[in-house]
């Protein structure tokens, strides 16, 4: 399949959408009054900080909803408006946060219900609205929407679509896509569902088994059991690793990113030398703006005499773990909560550790004066950080009493 070919076709036809309906002022009115807060105002303008009691809350720089997650949510709300009667449907959460989610569906938009882990589509009808969210949706997808004659809106964030036009050049030139990602992440499914031939990466250990396997070979039936569900099909790791291009999840750590980036550039150089380098290795810059600057950010947080960090955001998003992470490298206590509910009476806290389930945590916030650092994800309201921030002077004023 042409998926160039095809992704121009949809965006010139009538039933498709990825611009806003002309509702924005009323829009902007009703996401303002139920995302935005008076209090993380005045926190960013007294130079990110506020005190109360004992507690110093120090928020990062860069935290919150980005340009590409507010105007995903912007053009769901207006789709409900332009739409008012229609069945209005949704391929995946428009946006990694639970209580966003809950928003857009008391507007009357349904999710695609999943069957044993695939989505079943029988229940959308012609005419039906179906909106792509922020991480995209597979051309596969899209294909057989536009096929059954829905009305598609698209929500997709530009940065995502820069990847996709990343593929599509590796594809043209016989490059294989390494794709630093996640292969069960929508983002990367949608990534891969317009590249050729594809490999899934998820860390540097896993690049570096991959370089490894370029310059000296290896055991070729364990390299397919291990990335068995992170390739294109018909995948054979002794042919398409002969030349390579770096893609990337935009919500990956953007330097595990530039890392893996620049072993691949020198795995080939090696392998095939300074002159074949651009034959063999094709790399583009695709890391989201908005992911770079949270990780900065968080990054000079964790630089500060925090005692502790409290980390908002879905537990699905992946740059909320990789700002986790952050803090992790730095052996600062962290807690990832998905919104203020998480924080329990008795001083306790139920967070998700970086990969593991749910756990609670006792006594989580110690005697004496505190310096807590808060940062959130790129789908995080400012009114679920408010909330937070609020539980936290709450509870440690009860703890001391």
């Amino acid at each position: 399949m042409d998926t160039k070919a095809f992704k121009r076709a949809l965006q010139k036809s009538d039933n498709y959408h990825r611009k806003g309906f002309g509702h924005q002022e009323e829009v902007t009115g009703v996401m303002n009054s139920v995302y935005q807060s008076p209090l993380i105002q005045q926190i960013r303008e007294n130079n990110y900080t506020l005190t109360r009691g004992e507690v110093t809350i120090r928020l990062a720089q860069a935290f919150g909803f980005c340009w590409g997650v507010e105007r995903a949510v912007a053009i769901a709300y207006e789709t409900r408006q332009h739409f008012p009667t229609e069945r209005i449907w949704i391929t995946n959460e428009i946006i990694h946060n639970p209580s966003v989610n809950q928003h857009i569906q008391e507007m009357n938009v349904e999710f695609i219900p999943v069957e044993e882990g695939k989505k079943d589509f029988e229940v959308v009808q012609a005419g039906d609205v179906v909106i792509l969210p922020a991480f995209g949706a597979t051309v596969q997808e899209m294909q057989l929407l536009n096929e059954k004659g829905c009305t598609i809106v698209d929500t997709t964030c530009p940065w995502v679509s820069k990847v996709w036009n990343s593929v599509e050049k590796h594809k043209k030139g016989n490059y294989t896509s390494i794709i630093h990602g996640k292969y069960k992440h929508e983002e990367t499914l949608a990534t891969s569902s317009f590249a050729g031939t594809y490999l899934i990466v998820l860390n540097m250990a896993e690049a570096e088994y991959v370089a490894n396997y370029i310059l000296n070979g290896g055991d070729k039936a364990e390299f397919m059991a291990k990335f068995s569900k992170a390739v294109s099909a018909g995948f054979d790791p002794d042919r398409d690793l002969a030349q390579v291009g770096i893609a990337n999840q935009t919500t990956m750590l953007k330097s595990e990113t530039e890392e893996m980036g620049k072993l691949f550039e020198k795995t080939m150089m090696r392998k095939y030398g300074p002159a074949e380098l651009n034959q063999h290795f094709l790399a583009f810059n695709t890391i989201c703006d908005a992911t770079q600057e949270r990780q900065d950010a968080m990054l000079d947080l964790v630089e500060d005499q925090v005692d502790a960090i409290v980390v908002i955001g879905g537990y699905n998003s992946s740059n909320t773990t990789q700002l986790q992470q952050i803090a992790i490298d730095r052996g600062i206590p962290s807690y990832h909560i998905d919104s203020a509910s998480r924080i329990l009476p008795g001083n306790r806290i139920e967070h998700k550790p970086l990969y593991q389930e749910l756990e609670i945590a006792e006594n989580w916030l110690p005697s004496g004066p505190l310096v807590i650092g808060v940062t959130s994800g790129a789908s995080t309201p400012d009114k679920v950080v408010e909330e937070a921030i609020e539980k936290i002077f709450a509870s440690k004023s009860v703890a001391v009493v």
